[in-house]
């Protein structure tokens, strides 16, 4: 009717299946590039039912009108400045709005925004059927995502394994999701599963987590075994706060501090609770290893080793986000150069100009660590150390990570 683009608010993103020819994926720091475009090139922005609390990745007030639907009056106008303000339940507010609107003819805006899309899920594919080793965390997302039920219950929890959820675990059918959106609170993609698994007793139920939000309540899992709740657990293991670590570099400039994990076998522990405990390293096993978790009876875990130096690369990367990643490199975060490598060839992968926005911030503020993450980049190799098996680039997460006393010296 509108014509118009659908960018998703991450506790949106199962509002429309992700095949949706209307759909442009998230937004925000783990959208989509399509996303990013529609938003700032729109004329009218149409906010429904969301409280998205992130400014800069809506589209400038001064360049767009605005108009929101929302179930809570205090909501309307809250995050972006809106001419028409309607209060009430989404889905009925729509059906009364839709005789009261004409066709737009013009659909330039949204052919644009769909070929975009076609060309990111060609970039999405190549991510998740990667064999690059250490296996990538997309890789292993989009190992589940193709094997799970087209009425699965995926439940997330809040970090780096956010981002390849929202990316790679592609929602069909009557498939649905649950996260901690707004506060992102970690630990809470397992009691989000044993909440479903309770109130769903038919329907396959998987929690898609991170080392470090598992860790905080891994002893849930023994409530998965007492009940005898099938849910299904796969985790991202990289040893180190993911999202906070690249955050820090992101939005501060500043060297990672105080992310680093210790390691534990989660399939060891599982085991231990009374579940099937499954261990992964390599991308030509993920397929068969997510298969083997998903069609065990009862509870089962299954553990994925993924590098710790994939970058969190934002759909459009902003060119100060560019600079803090450089100054952070140049500042005494450890692995630099191998950081540095992958975040130039992700980048290859994703845009042109987010390449070029690199190329001059590295320039600018870490001129060696440029070269060197270039020439690497370009001739494929995987690693600069050579150490490219996956517990040896554990080892090197931990051991590159700087002493801290225990108490304030």
């Amino acid at each position: 009717m509108l014509a118009a683009p659908v960018a998703k608010a991450y506790l949106g993103k199962d509002v429309l299946t992700d095949d949706s020819p209307y759909t442009t994926g998230g937004m925000g720091v783990w959208g989509t590039p399509p996303s990013a475009q529609a938003l700032q090139g729109c004329d009218t922005f149409l906010m429904i039912g969301s409280s998205f609390p992130y400014l800069p990745y809506l589209p400038k007030p001064n360049g767009a009108r605005g108009v929101q639907i929302d179930l809570k009056p205090e909501r309307i106008g809250l995050r972006f400045p809106v001419e028409v303000g309607l209060v009430g339940d989404a889905r009925e507010t729509i059906n009364a709005l839709l005789p009261l609107l004409r066709r737009n003819e013009e659909r330039a805006f949204l052919t644009q925004a769909q070929e975009g899309m076609a060309r990111w899920r060609e970039t999405l594919k190549a991510r998740g059927e990667s064999d690059r080793i250490p296996m990538r965390g997309q890789t292993f997302a989009e190992a589940v995502s193709r094997q799970l039920d087209d009425d699965a219950l995926i439940c997330g929890d809040a970090g780096q394994n956010t981002f390849w959820l929202s990316r790679h675990i592609s929602i069909r059918g009557e498939q649905k999701t649950a996260g901690s959106g707004t506060l992102a609170t970690m630990a809470s993609g397992l009691p989000y599963a044993i909440g479903a698994q309770v109130a769903f007793p038919n329907r396959q139920v998987v929690a898609f987590v991170g080392d470090g939000g598992l860790t905080m309540l891994m002893g849930e899992i023994a409530t998965c075994v007492k009940y005898k709740l099938p849910v299904k657990i796969f985790v991202a293991k990289n040893n180190v706060l993911g999202l906070i670590r690249w955050e820090q570099m992101l939005y501060l400039g500043n060297p990672e501090y105080g992310v680093e994990l210790q390691d534990i076998d989660f399939a060891k522990v599982a085991e231990a609770c009374g579940a099937s405990g499954f261990h992964l390293e390599r991308p030509g096993e993920a397929e068969g290893m997510v298969a083997l978790t998903l069609r065990s009876p009862g509870p089962a875990l299954c553990e994925a080793v993924v590098d710790p130096f994939e970058p969190i690369l934002p759909g459009t990367l902003k060119p100060e986000q560019a600079e803090h990643y450089a100054e952070a490199l140049a500042s005494g975060t450890p692995n630099a150069q191998r950081i540095g490598l992958t975040l130039f060839r992700d980048a290859g992968e994703q845009s042109p100009k987010d390449v070029a926005m690199l190329e001059k911030a590295f320039a600018e503020k870490a001129p060696d660590l440029l070269a060197a993450s270039q020439t690497l980049a370009a001739s494929g190799i995987s690693r600069p150390s050579g150490a490219d098996e996956p517990e040896a680039s554990l080892r090197a997460q931990v051991d590159g990570a700087p002493e801290r006393p225990l108490s304030p010296q």
